[in-house]
């Protein structure tokens, strides 16, 4: 059975995909960004990046959002895709693992836009599909997609949300509000749950989110 691990200060990963939503400024978020030596930018991201010393390996998507000095600024590390069949979030995962960069954190895939917001979170369940260890930290915490079933790390009194994107089969334990054999049919049905203890498992016949507050 898989463990998630809870992300801190000193996670370390193959790569940071850093997208254009709400920059980090959490200590867990801001730390992964800033030791963590492989940093793929949707290319809009890279307009907020570039204020600080962190220079990405890459910065790839459409291009539509790169201001016309950074264009120029970065020209050397761009990856134009111009298709608009993905977003560029799925555009700079993509790329990550055409570079064999198979364990992937991503930064700033929320906040800004609501839209864009739940069109990312919801994306963690495609990319499960031919990815395991990828996973996006927020300022306000930790979005992993599953498929089977799963033991996360946790600590007592943590905020625990589950989001079934296809209605399935659930069923938990060590969280405060139990479900057992629980079919979900709208994402908010399974919010707002809380760990009673150090780890929590989760048994699932189909695609879901979980979320961890920090």
């Amino acid at each position: 059975m898989k463990i998630f691990k809870y992300p801190t200060v000193e996670t370390k990963t193959e790569a940071v995909i850093l997208a254009n939503g709400e920059f980090p400024t959490h200590e867990i978020a801001l730390s992964i960004l800033n030791n963590n030596n492989y940093i793929v930018c949707c290319d809009g991201a890279i307009n907020s990046l570039s204020h600080t010393q962190i220079k990405p390996q890459a910065i790839v998507g459409d291009c539509d959002s790169l201001s016309d000095e950074n264009k120029l600024k970065y020209q050397d590390l761009i990856i134009q895709i111009k298709e608009q069949e993905t977003n560029d979030l799925t555009k700079s995962v993509q790329y990550c693992i055409e570079q064999g960069k198979k364990n992937l954190i991503i930064l700033g895939g929320t906040g800004k836009r609501e839209d864009h917001s739940i069109a990312n979170i919801g994306l963690l369940t495609d990319y499960i599909e031919y990815i395991d260890d990828i996973c996006m930290i927020t300022n306000h915490g930790v979005f992993n997609a599953i498929n089977t079933p799963c033991v996360f790390e946790a600590y007592p009194g943590q905020q625990i949300s589950l989001f079934s994107i296809s209605p399935c089969e659930v069923t938990t334990d060590k969280l405060k509000y139990p479900i057992q054999n629980r079919i979900f049919t709208n994402w908010w049905q399974a919010t707002l749950n809380e760990a009673e203890s150090d780890t929590f498992t989760i048994d699932t016949t189909g695609r879901l989110i979980v979320f961890r507050s920090f």
